[in-house]
């Protein structure tokens, strides 16, 4: 972080994987222009601290952590704690705060936004779909082009949105989609159990997290049909957790319009890699695992070793990603995007 006070002040509410992430990315990318100005989190200044410090997936914080008890101290940089559970009563407009970056997961409404943006913020981004009430849903590579600062409630959508919509796009684009069936392989996640225990709405979810593989629920067709309304109804999605803590992958199978093989379809989709979508849709012919792309700050990267095409217009993909660092990265892009717009006026 620099050491002269960045334009841009954003507040984090909810300092959870996302939240953690989103600050250690803003360290690691040097953004100068962006502040972290508070965090805004229902646990304890040392439990935050050590937080920060350890972290099992991505290893330790890259710079000097600390409290000085009342704030979280990075690379000397003290940072506001706050433990606030009502929105309306946080001390937004003390700290003008230009961004939200609403993390806690809790909340996906507009009415929910409102309240930071009453309690003094300029503006809010969720970090998961939000409804549709919304000014803009963004996924980065694809629509960031319309981010404007007349939108004042904002969603990054979700990880499996931002993985599959480049890869769509481009596919669609090129060959036409039909239809879609996806199945995201996902690593387990907080609200599931280390071993057996009571879960409030899913059955399923009452299952130990590091023994099975379990379907759950997803949103993500209707994701596609928010970014690519021609597609609405066209696709079928489904999602299972498994029993790794990152990195997780998207099965995807689609129906095209015209005529392709497999080379074709590797090409459109390393092209797209290398100009269009570079930084955002990898590319890999390299017999990799899970593993190998923890911490990779790109939406999605491609397996091209696992591309078919069956009757030349059935195509089936394997396009890996970094649930957590992936999708921190395209907040902070949308976010940096936010900075230069203000700094503009």
């Amino acid at each position: 972080m620099a050491n002269s006070a960045p334009r841009y002040r954003i507040a984090i509410n909810g300092y959870g994987r996302i939240g953690q992430c989103v600050l250690r990315a803003l360290v690691e990318r040097h953004h100068p222009e962006i502040e972290v100005v508070a965090i805004n989190e229902l646990s304890d200044l040392a439990t935050i601290t050590y937080l920060t410090r350890y972290d099992t997936t991505h290893g330790r914080f890259p710079g000097e952590v600390d409290n000085d008890g009342e704030c979280l101290v990075v690379n000397g940089q003290r940072i506001q704690v706050l433990c606030e559970q009502d929105p309306r009563k946080l001390p937004w407009k003390a700290f003008d705060v230009d961004l939200v970056l609403e993390c806690s997961g809790s909340f996906k409404d507009r009415a929910t936004a409102e309240q930071h943006l009453e309690a003094g913020a300029k503006r809010l981004l969720f970090s998961q779909p939000a409804e549709n009430d919304v000014d803009a849903t963004i996924v980065w590579g694809i629509n960031e082009g319309e981010l404007a600062l007349s939108q004042r409630i904002l969603s990054a959508a979700s990880c499996t949105t931002n993985c599959l919509v480049p890869l769509l796009t481009i596919l669609d684009e090129a060959l036409g989609l039909e239809h879609g069936v996806t199945t995201t392989i996902h690593s387990a996640m907080n609200d599931q159990p280390v071993i057996d225990a009571y879960h409030q709405t899913d059955l399923r979810l009452t299952r130990s997290a590091m023994h099975s593989i379990v379907p759950v629920d997803t949103g993500l067709a209707l994701g596609i049909s928010r970014l690519m309304p021609h597609l609405a109804g066209r696709f079928e999605c489904l999602h299972v957790r498994v029993p790794t803590i990152n990195v997780s992958a998207m099965d995807v199978a689609l129906t095209v319009r015209r005529d392709t093989h497999r080379d074709d379809v590797n090409s459109l989709l390393l092209a797209a890699s290398q100009q269009r979508l570079k930084g955002v849709l990898g590319y890999t012919e390299a017999p990799m695992a899970s593993v190998d792309f923890n911490h990779d700050p790109r939406s999605g990267i491609l397996d091209a070793t696992q591309t078919r095409v069956a009757g030349k217009r059935l195509i089936k993909l394997l396009c890996w990603f970094d649930n957590e660092w992936g999708f921190a990265n395209r907040m902070l892009d949308i976010s940096q995007r936010l900075a230069t717009l203000s700094a503009q006026t």
